[in-house]
């Protein structure tokens, strides 16, 4: 815990690695095969970029590292900033989440305020121009525009400025710097290309060097290793360089080896890898490790002891202006410490773990990605497990690895980065650089950010920032100055629990840890009590305070708890909160959630006495109870929390404080009996209250016996047997200990018995199912059955349910294999004698059951079954006789059980049904039944004919005659008939009965007679009837619409026509009689008259319907002579009843009349010529001898049809044109199109055509884009539907074969692309005959287009549905084949081909 250095000091500290703290993970979990032998860097940059790969998960251990100060700007991060939101009042209580997440603020963001200052100052007042570059290892170094370099030390003081501005403006601006190890030198790279090397000691010149890369380009970046004498560089070419430094006889030199060339893929990213100085003999240092990043890949390589490529790895996609990204990291895993290298290129981060094996290989592991919704162009590590990255929006993001979450978040755009565009532009040198390189320039900050020591330095336009982890204490006391208590408890809790991220300052044994956490959480709660208690006064609201109180004290609580703390909760914290009332009773309150929750067992004497006196005062006793029974009871006021419990009728407080605090289990019950035993001894009703104490009662005798302790936990093991003994002594005891002289024997249990005898016998039953060896507790058992035989039998007080159930429960005793009970047999006899009385009817089904229980329980009680069915049969216990015709097998008898049942009549036909169709009953019961069955099969038709119609198909289907000549109810004949004839499905819908005629007549003669509405369905729906038979039936009941269908349906269009045409006579005749009557009539019944016209009108309109549409269906198989036969009658009788109307109302019925004759024109007009009906109308007395103007209206509607028929033909001729014109358009521009091949070979034998064009050989392309020789397809026998060469049609040989066939096997439905819809057949010799080969192919391609595209034309369909009459012809018009008709064409458009 050691105390923040100096504020203005800059401490540098290497990494330090602490193994001890490292996490146990396998080393093989990381194992991947290993490169025998590795890549040279040109195999690198020829190989095609593979996908990436998955990572494998992988977790590391802490690096410790001290932390550095300087003047805090203080930041809050994102984790916290919702945290200070006031909690809403109507949230009744805040209790802890032990698991959420608060990191509070992880960085100190500080501005180095006197390295900025003098930045300022030296471009003001020497001119030293803006800042460039910085670095920074035991020193700063900043380098500026005008070539100027300003190094300072720890305490921001300028040490050295190095350069001039004469060098500067030979060399441009400082585009890199790096310092070695030891901090004894300082590299300058320049925006011109040149190098310089400065001893930081002395701050003298030692090298410049300007041969060590190509001339013209800017130095991108330039980096010492951990050799003094090697450092490597990278230039605006792309290339990199090594530096090797040597000093001979006095003379200083710098030899260059080009590691990669720029032109084979630009670097703009290198970074070597550099140990701490306790790691500096590393197995791996010896390599000399170096990081490229290039705009596509990622390369790891060795500079000793000779150059070696250890690991390329491509980029996934990413945007090709994302900045790459390295850095290195030492990280221990299972004791061992290795590099890792995280790289990214856009919003993914990649970590390689690079390991050295014992054979001298690098070992290159992947491990999991890291995945972010930003463009990252700064990436560096603070610590082995945590990252801060910058991304292109300048928003900081502290990331830890391993659980992949952000920390924190902070903006940078106060610090206003400096970006290295200039030089990744090379605008010094003349711009000279690539588009690639120049676009990831616009995003690149590489110089501006350096990390060291667990801290990170980013430079400004005029300023320098350094961003430090702050220690554990200092990221809760940031929390607490902002008054955000709750967040800075959650956040110790988790250094409490070692769950907290990014975690400084926290050594040693975990226990210790969590000690000194644990002081500094108690030490926040005091803080917290202290500043919840001043915000509010008591003078403040009560609500408000409540709830405020009601926020805090239960994370106080908690907390304390969570530390096992309970001692300073209940002394110090208690003390304080008892000054403020609200305070002490919302403290109180809380503590029941926690109590309940067995999370806190025992109270001081003050609390527990305070706890007691404010629920009891406040009113809370179902609170107060649920604390007692969770409760240490030896430091209660054992008689007050009694008499409390008592008076409050706290029956499981009193019973668990008698039992835990006195080990008395019997007085709680005698409280008990003495409360509800009076009322049930004098006949009254219980009260609520007192059923609830009486299932209580059950509940606690029940656990005592079976020693569990009530109402919760177990009673202890030594006492179990004697708190059973107890209680059963208390039960059998003769008189209670206050009894009086009325008072009967057995008081206890006969009061149980009259409170629930169903669930004290039950009690009793799971007691004695523990009951094996125990001689003691046999003899209690004994005991008790007697005394309950005792109270109960001959007892009128007691039902016959609840004696039953005594006997029931007697029973099942008896029947168990080691039972010692002793009963006498007799008393079986005399409870059934009491259960069968007949002349008792109360409880009848309640005996009864009782009763059957009784039975089925079976084993020692075995009665007389020939007297027990005589007296079942007396009381009408007709389960009983069930029950025991059953055990004889006379399943007959049961039959009339059931039909004699008025419960149980309705199943009957299940019972049936099962009995006939199991296989378990012989042959001879099934006979049986089913003569029992035909015995009374009018009863089952009455109770339910749809049932007993199910009966009669499945099992009677011979019987059925029999069956029909029994019943002599016509109408309950109807409803069988109606059940058993309708359709079903299944395997006994053909059953041949069903078939027969005499049966469906006999129900159509029924359906006459009951229901003449269902007579036309019926006869729509049956096909087993006989016709003659039918039309007879339906004549004798006067029923025409059923006789006409008949006549229609046997053909006999004029006799059906006949039928409907006297029936629209009469139907006629009756409307206009009823208009003359209303006219008679007078205004009186006016009412009633014009309902009885709309009814006959109604009636009228239906009868022309239905003559109408039977002449609609038979005019389509009739003569013209026919058809006139069957319209003719029908226009004259419309015509002649027009003849009849009379009186006031004429003109209204005429002008109904006149509209129904025109309805009747209109339809015959699509069947009759229009002279023939002009003539037949004129012909007629009522028209012929009148004037033009009485038959106006008839020849103008006529001609109104005439017109909209014309122009419907017209319409119809126009748009077929239209349809013609555009369909033969698309077919010439589908078959004149060029198409356009995929590959310039066959793609059969693969070979060129353009290499084939000395031979003759044709070429064909498909629509598909595939391209063959003629000689090849035709050897694949793909052609097919003509004989000659030119007309032959071809089949695409490739995409049939994907398809499941070849081309030749398809058939014409199934084609698909794999059908040229435009064959082109291209030769490849060019021929210099005339046009008119060519011009017959394109002939014969148009011929075979148009067979292509054959289909149902739009006037074939029209023809079909203006002749479809039958229900085939409202189906799918089938397609017409091909020759059939002179005009063809498809109404849909062909197929679009591809571009």
């Amino acid at each position: 815990m050691s105390e923040s250095p100096d504020a203005r000091s800059l401490v540098s500290v290497s990494s330090q690695v602490n193994l001890m703290d490292v996490d146990t993970i396998d080393d093989k979990e990381f194992d991947i095969p290993q490169v025998d032998t590795p890549p040279t860097l040109e195999s690198i940059l020829s190989e095609l970029e593979d996908e990436d790969e998955p990572f494998v998960l992988e977790d590391t251990s802490i690096l410790n590292t001290d932390s550095m100060d300087a003047h805090s700007c203080d930041t809050s991060s994102l984790a916290s900033s919702d945290s200070g939101d006031p909690a809403h009042l109507k949230r009744k209580r805040r209790t802890v989440d032990v698991n959420a997440t608060v990191h509070g603020s992880v960085l100190r963001h500080s501005l180095l305020k006197g390295i900025s200052a003098q930045i300022v100052s030296a471009a003001d007042k020497v001119d030293a121009g803006l800042p460039t570059a910085i670095t920074m290892a035991g020193v700063i170094a900043v380098g500026t525009s005008h070539g100027l370099a300003l190094v300072f030390d720890t305490n921001q003081a300028l040490r050295l400025c190095l350069g001039t501005k004469t060098a500067g403006a030979e060399f441009g601006a400082v585009s890199a710097l790096s310092i070695n190890h030891d901090c004894s030198r300082l590299l300058c790279g320049f925006a011109k290309g040149q190098i310089t090397m400065w001893d930081l000691a002395h701050g003298k010149l030692l090298r410049t060097i300007t041969d060590a890369h190509p001339p013209g380009t800017a130095v991108l970046h330039v980096k010492f290793t951990d050799d003094p004498t090697l450092a490597v560089c990278n230039d605006s070419g792309g290339s990199v360089f090594e530096l090797a430094f040597r000093r001979v006889m006095g003379m200083r030199s710098c030899d260059s080896r080009c590691l990669f060339s720029g032109s084979k893929g630009e670097v703009c990213c290198i970074e070597p890898l550099r140990a701490p100085p306790d790691l500096r003999d590393h197995p791996i240092m010896h390599y000399s490790l170096l990081a490229m990043a290039s705009l596509t890949k990622i390369l790891v390589i060795g500079l000793k002891p000779s150059l070696k490529v250890w690991m390329a790895l491509p980029y996934t996609k990413s945007d090709p202006s994302s900045v790459p990204q390295l850095t290195w990291q030492f990280v221990a895993v299972q004791k061992t410490v290795n590099p890792i290298l995280a790289f990214c290129k856009g919003d993914t981060v990649h970590f390689l773990l690079v390991k050295k094996e014992e054979t001298g290989t690098i070992h290159v592991i992947k491990q999991r990605q890291l995945h972010l919704s930003c463009d990252i162009i700064s990436l560096s590590w603070i610590n082995s497990h945590t990252l801060v990255l910058v991304d292109s929006h300048e928003k900081l993001q502290v990331v830890d690895r391993p659980s992949q979450e952000v920390l924190e978040t902070l903006d940078l755009e106060q610090v206003q980065l400096v970006y290295n565009s200039r030089h990744f532009k090379s605008l010094a040198t003349g711009g000279n650089v690539s588009q690639a390189l120049a676009l990831v320039g616009e995003k690149a900050c590489y110089q501006s950010v350096s990390s060291y020591g667990g801290q990170i330095v980013y430079l400004g336009t005029k300023s320098a920032h350094i961003m430090t982890l702050r220690n554990w204490r200092e990221r809760i006391e940031y929390l607490l100055k902002q008054e955000h208590f709750v967040e800075a408890l959650s956040l110790a809790w988790s250094f409490h629990e070692g769950t907290a991220k990014a975690v400084v300052g926290l050594f040693g044994d975990p226990v210790k840890r969590k000690v000194v956490v644990g002081d500094k959480m108690v030490e926040i709660l005091f803080q917290f009590a202290e500043h919840a208690l001043k915000k509010f006064s008591e003078q403040g609201k009560i609500q408000v305070m409540e709830q405020h109180f009601h926020d805090v004290i239960p994370i106080l609580v908690d907390y304390c708890l969570l530390l096992q703390r309970a001692d300073q909760l209940f002394n110090q914290l208690y003390t304080r909160l008892m000054e403020n009332k609200v305070a002490k009773d919302v403290f109180l309150e809380s503590l029941e959630s926690y109590i309940v929750a067995d999370r806190l067992g025992h109270l001081t004497t003050p609390i527990m006495r305070d706890l007691l006196a404010h629920y009891h005062g406040n009113g809370m006793m179902d609170s107060l109870e649920r604390c007692i029974i969770h409760l240490d009871v030896t430091n209660l006021d054992i008689q007050q929390v009694v008499r409390v419990c008592w008076e409050n009728q706290l029956y499981d407080a009193m019973i668990y404080v008698f039992n835990r605090g006195m080990n008395d289990y019997i007085t709680p019950m005698e409280k008990l009996f003495a409360v509800i035993g009076p009322p049930l001894r004098e006949g009254r009703s219980l009260t609520d209250e007192d059923v609830v104490m009486g299932n209580k009662l059950l509940v606690y005798i029940s656990c005592c016996l079976a020693g569990r302790a009530y109402p919760i936990g177990d009673i202890p093991e030594d006492l179990v047997v004697q708190v059973k003994n107890q209680v059963f002594e208390f039960l059998i005891h003769l008189h209670s200990a206050e009894s009086s002289e009325e008072e009967e024997i057995f008081p206890f249990i006969r009061t149980l018995l009259h409170f629930d005898t169903r669930e004290f016998l039950n009690v009793l039953a799971m007691t004695f199912e523990d009951f094996k060896n125990d001689k003691q507790a046999l003899e209690y058992q004994q005991r008790i059955v007697d005394i309950l035989l005792q109270v109960m039998v001959d007892n009128p007080d007691f039902t016959p349910s609840q004696v039953g159930g005594l006997f029931t429960f007697l029973a099942r005793q008896l029947a168990k294999p080691d039972n010692t009970l002793f009963v006498n047999r007799k008393l079986f006899d005399q409870v059934l004698e009491f259960l069968c009385c007949p002349d008792d009817d109360s409880r009848h089904t309640e005996r009864q059951q009782v009763l059957l229980e009784l039975l089925q329980v079976g084993g020692v009680v075995q009665f007389n079954e020939e007297r027990l069915l005589a007296l079942a049969e007396k009381a009408k216990f007709y389960q009983i006789c069930e029950f025991l015709y059953e055990k004889k097998n006379v399943y007959d008898r049961i039959i009339e059980c059931y039909l004699r049942d008025p419960l149980r009549k309705g199943e009957i036909f299940n019972y049936i049904h099962n009995l006939l169709s199991m296989p378990g009953y012989s042959p001879e019961d099934k006979q049986t039944v089913k003569n029992k069955v035909l015995q009374h099969i009018q009863d089952l038709m009455t109770l339910d004919s749809s049932k007993s119609a199910d009966l009669v198909v499945f099992f009677f289907t011979e019987d059925v005659q029999q069956i029909i000549s029994e019943i002599q109810d016509d109408h309950l004949l109807f409803k069988f008939l109606s059940c058993l004839l309708e359709p079903r499905e299944g395997h006994h819908s053909g059953t041949s009965f069903l078939l027969q005629p005499d049966l469906h007549e006999l129900l159509l003669d029924l359906l006459c007679r009951f229901a003449p509405q269902q007579l036309l369905s019926f006869l729509q729906t049956s096909q087993h009837y006989r016709l003659e038979e039918a039309i007879q039936i339906t004549e004798k009941y006067h029923h025409n619409d059923a006789t006409a269908y008949l006549l229609e349906k046997k053909g006999d269009v004029h006799g059906s026509f006949a039928v409907l045409l006297e029936m629209l006579k009469e139907r006629l005749s009756l409307f206009t009689a009823e208009c003359d009557r209303g006219v008679e009539g007078g205004d009186g019944r006016q009412d009633e008259e014009e309902g009885n016209q709309e009814s006959i009108l109604t009636k009228v309109k239906d009868s022309l319907n239905e003559i109408i549409a039977l002449c609609h269906r038979s005019s389509h198989n009739l003569d013209q002579h026919q058809r006139e036969v069957l319209w003719f009658p029908l226009l004259e009788t419309m015509m002649a009843s027009r003849k009849l109307v009379k009186g006031l109302h004429a003109k209204h019925t005429s002008e109904v009349l006149k509209e129904l004759t025109m309805k009747v024109l209109n339809c015959m007009s699509s069947f009759i010529s229009l002279p023939a009906i002009i003539q037949r109308i004129l012909q007629d007395p009522v028209y012929g001898k009148g004037k033009l103007a009485e038959i106006q209206g008839l020849i103008l509607g006529m001609l109104d049809t005439f017109n909209y028929e014309q122009t419907l033909l017209e319409t119809t001729t126009a748009l077929l044109n239209h349809d013609l014109h555009w369909s033969l358009a698309h077919l010439h521009a589908a078959v004149t199109r060029g198409l356009h091949p995929r590959q310039d070979y066959c793609n059969i034998c693969l070979q060129q055509y353009k290499r084939r064009q000395n031979s003759a050989e044709e070429i064909i392309v498909f629509s598909c884009g595939h391209l063959y020789h003629f000689q090849c397809l035709q050897q694949k026998d793909c052609g097919r539907g003509f004989t000659s060469k030119l007309q032959q049609h071809w089949s695409c040989y490739k995409c049939s074969s994907s398809q499941g066939g070849r081309g030749g096997h398809s058939t014409e439905a199934k084609r698909g692309r794999n059908t040229s819809l435009a064959q082109t057949h291209v030769t490849s010799v060019h021929h210099d005959a005339g046009a008119e080969p060519h011009r017959k192919k394109q002939e014969q391609s148009w011929d075979q287009l148009r067979c292509l595209y054959r289909g149902p034309s739009r006037l074939s369909i029209l023809s079909e549905l203006s002749h479809g009459h039958s229900h085939e012809t409202a189906r799918t018009v089938v397609p017409t084949q091909a020759g059939t008709e002179n005009f063809q064409l498809q109404l849909t458009p062909p197929p679009l081909l591809e571009e």
